[in-house]
Formats: structure tokens, C-alpha cells, sequence
């Protein structure tokens, strides 16, 4: 009997605790602001004030939950096939950034509060262990195109996976400020990638990345044609 109380107990927990955090987002894509108030979510969430502090502890601890809750990368990813690393490594960079340009109004306030560099903001989202994750998962994919033969062993990978991790960050601020529109995030980061690693490729691993190279200026100059009732966007931004 006891057994079937704590599980009562634990699935009611769970019931709030995922109220809360779609509370929380779509307070975030109504208002384009992390910065919400814990009145606001409990009451969207229809918990007691007190219920987020008790489950969560504090707003970050509510966005960043937010911010996990969107993320089943990990699981997209093992299903997609690729005829080699290369290819792997712009699939994983097209499957990430696809969640950005499907739900703009939703990601481009997280990605300004984690790209926020005060450090203070209660909202940041930018957590050593987050940065971590993400730059071993780029390292191992850039190491398996060094093994295949694609990227010169001899340039390290973790300097190619900062270069690029500069790189993109500076394109999803861009992105984030509404300087970059949505459908030229992935063509415009990308071509960065590609560029980038072009400089550190084999011949066979050059050949492959200078037909992504043509195909995503071919995307981004298609974008950027002039069209009726439609301003044109320079290719430097």
C-alpha cells in the first residue's frame, strides 16, 4: 500500500512538474521574454505559487527545463544514415538547426538568453555541462571524418570544434537579434562549416565539401533573389 502512495505521489510530481514546464514555453513564445515570472507560469500552469520553487527551485532552473524538454536530438540523430562522416556532420548540423527554423518565435529568446555574456542573468542558459555535451558530441563526429580519412588527422579536432562552435555562435547571435532571417540560418551557417573545414580536408574529403559549398551559396542566392513584395537581404549579414 505504501508502494502505491509513493508512486501516486511521484506520477502527480511528474503531472505538475510537465504543466509546468509547458506553461513556461508557451509563455516564452507568447512574450519572446525568458525573464518570466514564477506568478505567471503558476498561474498558465494552474499550480500554487509555491509549486515551481518546490519542483525547480528558481525561474532558471524553470527555462533551462524548458529549454531540455525541446531537445530529442540525441534520439533524431540515431536514426539518420549517412553515406559518410561528412555527411553525418552537416545532417547533424541540418537536424539542430531545423528546431530553430520550425519554432523561431519560441527559440530565439532562449538563444538570447543563451547567448547572454553578462553572466549575472538569472536566465542563462549557457551551463558548463550543457557547453560540454555539445563539444564532445561535435569532437567524436569530426574525429570519425579524420578516421575515414576525410580531415587531416594532423589539425587537431578540438580546434576545428572550436572554430566552428565560434563560428556558429556568431551566426545564431546573429539569428537571435533578428538580424539573419530564419530560412538563411542553416544555408548561412552551414557554408561557414564548410568553408571552415575545407581548410583542414583531405582531396576526398575537399571534393565533398566543395559540392556542399556550391549547393548552399546556390541556397542562400536563391533566398536572396528579388522577389515581389519581398525586401532583399544582403548575403553579409
Amino acid at each position: 500500500m505504501q508502494a502505491d502512495e509513493t508512486g501516486k505521489r511521484e506520477l502527480a510530481k511528474a503531472e505538475r512538474r510537465s504543466r509546468i514546464v509547458h506553461a513556461a514555453r508557451d509563455l516564452i513564445r507568447e512574450t519572446g521574454d525568458t525573464n518570466l515570472s514564477m506568478r505567471m507560469i503558476a498561474k498558465r500552469a494552474d499550480v500554487s505559487l509555491a509549486t515551481p520553487y518546490n519542483l525547480f527551485g528558481s525561474k532558471h532552473a524553470v527555462v533551462l527545463a524548458v529549454f531540455e524538454d525541446e531537445r530529442d536530438f540525441a534520439e533524431r540523430f540515431s536514426r539518420l544514415k549517412a553515406a559518410n562522416a561528412i555527411e553525418r556532420l552537416f545532417d547533424a548540423h541540418a537536424l539542430a538547426t531545423s528546431y530553430f527554423t520550425d519554432d523561431p518565435d519560441f527559440y530565439r529568446p532562449l538563444w538570447r538568453a543563451l547567448l547572454d555574456a553578462q553572466g549575472g542573468n538569472e536566465t542563462g542558459l549557457a551551463t558548463p555541462e550543457r557547453l560540454e555535451q555539445n563539444r564532445e558530441a561535435w569532437h567524436m563526429l569530426l574525429e570519425a571524418a579524420q578516421q575515414e580519412g576525410l580531415l587531416d588527422s594532423a589539425v587537431p579536432a578540438d580546434l576545428l570544434e572550436r572554430t566552428l562552435s565560434f563560428f556558429a555562435n556568431g551566426v545564431m547571435l546573429s539569428w537571435a537579434m533578428g538580424v539573419l532571417p530564419t530560412r538563411d540560418l542553416r544555408p548561412s551557417s552551414a557554408l561557414g562549416y564548410a568553408m571552415v573545414l575545407r581548410g583542414a580536408a583531405t582531396e576526398q574529403g575537399r571534393d565533398i565539401l566543395t559540392a556542399h559549398i556550391e549547393s548552399f551559396q546556390t541556397m542562400l542566392r536563391r533566398s536572396n533573389e528579388p522577389a515581389k513584395g519581398r525586401r532583399r537581404v544582403s548575403l553579409s549579414t
